[in-house]
């Protein structure tokens, strides 16, 4: 076991995976020289040169373009969104030409394209650094959607997305590059859109990924200060979504509460509460609640601790669905 930040457990995955695959690429804007504005690419440039480690025009829409070319020449491209808001020039590629290409093609074509983005809040930055735009690719079929919590996931999601045959768009909880966390690199690791029992628990589920999974802990522990046993289930991967494991964990507890950083209005959560009511109504002894972002665009820094869900209002939405 060796103790990582995430951002250095995704250094090493991408390092890891250049060394497996000649033909895994990775671009985008100062990825190269640079090492990304969040060093996550740090290194590779130096040891893997220009050729597979390509530094690109500020140009999404091309990045991607170009990324789909060189997925139908046999590459696997992993291609660096600088900043979530900067994905949208390319969210016509994305999805008029990348998520449709296997359905185009009777599955003769296959594109093995990652799309990091790293996503959310909590950094203190400017105007469009903070989005989380999870739930706009979910919706869109031929993509999957994965968000790692831990350096562990960080590491082995990762090369399991590179190793797809399909497009992966990978968010990466940029607020929690710099924590640290034990990294089993000759362990097997979980199937890439299998969610996991973070922690155990009997008297609520609360259901996350990326970000809030560490947010949910905290509450689980706060929780157990008063007796109550929180059960936390990260759910990995938001498309394809494991909800057998999140509705095995609330066939035991009775009650759900989702947790995102994106507004709650049509959000991940919604979609959630949708099919756990529907697959275990008679077991809830409460609705299913949710807690997320507001329905507004991201605010400035300084007020983005009100914005986005914390201890207090996730421990809020716990003592109300114990309350029914």
């Amino acid at each position: 076991m060796t103790q990582m930040a995430i951002a250095k457990a995704l250094n090493e995955s991408l390092r890891t995976s250049l060394e497996n695959d000649p033909k895994v690429l990775v671009m985008g804007e100062d990825v190269g020289r640079l090492g990304g504005v969040f060093r996550i690419t740090d290194g590779l440039f130096k040891d893997f040169g220009e050729g597979r480690v390509i530094d690109t025009p500020l140009a999404e829409s091309g990045i991607v373009g170009t990324a789909i070319g060189l997925a139908l020449r046999g590459y696997r491209p992993v291609v660096e969104i600088q900043f979530d808001g900067f994905v949208f020039p390319a969210y016509d590629q994305i999805v008029t030409q990348l998520a449709k290409m296997h359905a185009r093609a009777l599955g003769k074509i296959k594109l093995p394209i990652v799309i990091r983005i790293p996503y959310g809040g909590g950094i203190g930055a400017v105007e469009h650094h903070s989005e989380s735009p999870e739930t706009l690719f979910a919706h869109v079929a031929g993509l999957k959607v994965v968000s790692p919590s831990n350096a562990s996931d960080a590491y082995w999601m990762m090369q399991q997305a590179i190793e797809c045959d399909d497009p992966v768009i990978f968010f990466e909880p940029k607020r929690r590059y710099w924590d640290k966390g034990e990294v089993a690199v000759s362990s097997v690791p979980a199937d890439l859109h299998k969610a996991v029992v973070a922690q155990a628990g009997t008297d609520v589920t609360l259901a996350a990924f990326g970000p809030m999974v560490k947010v949910c802990l905290e509450v689980a522990a706060a929780a157990a200060n008063e007796g109550r046993s929180i059960e936390v289930v990260d759910l990995r991967s938001i498309s394809p979504l494991d909800f057998d494991t999140v509705q095995a964990s609330v066939e035991k507890t009775g009650r759900l509460v989702v947790v995102h950083e994106a507004p709650v209005f049509f959000g991940t959560g919604a979609e959630i509460a949708a099919r756990i009511t529907e697959r275990s109504f008679y077991a809830l002894e409460a609705p299913v609640l949710r807690v997320g972002g507001f329905h507004a665009p991201y605010p400035p820094a300084r007020l983005e601790e009100e914005y986005l869900p914390g201890l207090d209002r996730v421990l809020d939405a716990v003592d109300r669905v114990l309350a029914y």
